[in-house]
């Protein structure tokens, strides 16, 4: 998948990907994601987001999980 609204911009925000390079960090967004916002409420938090750049930022963080693996604690 191409990602045209994630940036990284090593002279913002430490190179973090950020959507649209607004500053709002991709692990933001999912985040509020995670802690159960609704997509309206984050839209309204964040007018210059839309829709589109929520989906990428998942879509994003889904791409970003599958390059790596990540320490779980076992049961």
């Amino acid at each position: 998948m191409k990602f045209t609204r994630i940036t990284v911009n090593p002279k913002q925000m430490d190179g973090v990907p950020c959507i649209r390079g607004l500053r709002i960090p991709v692990s933001g967004i999912v985040a509020m994601l995670a802690d159960n916002m609704a997509e309206s409420e984050i839209l309204a938090a964040y007018p210059d987001l839309d829709a589109e750049d929520i989906r990428e930022a998942l879509h994003y963080a889904a791409e970003a999980l599958r390059e790596r693996e990540l320490p779980l604690a076992l049961p």
